[in-house]
């Protein structure tokens, strides 16, 4: 049989064994929630890291669309400079073959053989004319029905020079806005509807049109 001090003993014994069982047991639960908090403050870090990556990143692709953007816009703008100094020097050609025109008409032989071949292109009714050319008009007139006549082998046309409705007169300095011609003839059926434009305007633009990619090729190494 136990006496006191057994007792006594035996119950030291038992609480120092729980005690250190709840010691043991507190460092493994403080250890697993250190351990645990690790884990997760290490999860949250990287999260944060690939957030802020990620951010960097779309921002960086941003950075780069937006230079991207600005790059065409430059390089559009660009272009269009260019489009519009070629029409620019290309309409200043066109003006200054416009002005040449007019040399043409003060040659009498040279205009009045040119203003015979534009009769003769079409078996018009009715002939329009400035004013100024309508004597110059009628004098090649005759000779004009016939050779039509002789190369289409038919009779020669029934062509009016039309008295009542002139072309405009040559462009000038005064009236440079207004309506002009600097020479030619339009040709109309009897309904007053236009045949052939034969004007040395009309036929300039024909020439000038068909001519403007090759023109703008040739302006290109001018502005480039």
């Amino acid at each position: 049989m136990m006496n006191d001090g057994d007792v006594a003993r035996q119950l030291k014994q038992m609480t120092d064994f729980i005690r250190q069982e709840a010691v043991e047991k507190a460092a493994e639960i403080e250890a697993a929630a250190a351990e645990e908090f690790q884990i997760e403050k290490l999860q949250l870090v990287e999260a944060e890291k690939k957030r802020i990556r990620l951010e960097f990143e779309r921002n960086e692709k941003q950075g780069d669309i937006k230079k991207k953007i600005e790059y065409s816009k430059q390089l559009n703008a660009s272009r269009l400079e260019v489009l519009q100094a070629q029409d620019d020097l290309a309409m200043s050609m066109l003006e200054a073959a416009g002005k040449e025109l007019l040399y043409i008409t003060r040659d009498h032989h040279v205009y009045k053989n040119l203003l015979r071949i534009f009769i003769v292109q079409e078996p018009a009714v009715i002939l329009r004319c400035r004013k100024e050319d309508r004597e110059l008009v009628e004098s090649v007139l005759e000779s004009a029905k016939n050779e039509y006549a002789d190369k289409a082998n038919v009779y020669p046309p029934e062509i009016v020079v039309d008295r009542n409705v002139y072309l405009p007169p040559a462009p000038s300095h005064y009236e440079a806005h207004g309506p002009s011609c600097s020479g030619g003839v339009v040709l109309a059926s009897r309904d007053g509807k236009i045949v052939c434009e034969n004007t040395l305007d009309a036929r300039l633009e024909v020439v000038f049109r068909k001519k403007l990619p090759e023109i703008r090729r040739s302006l290109l190494g001018q502005i480039s």
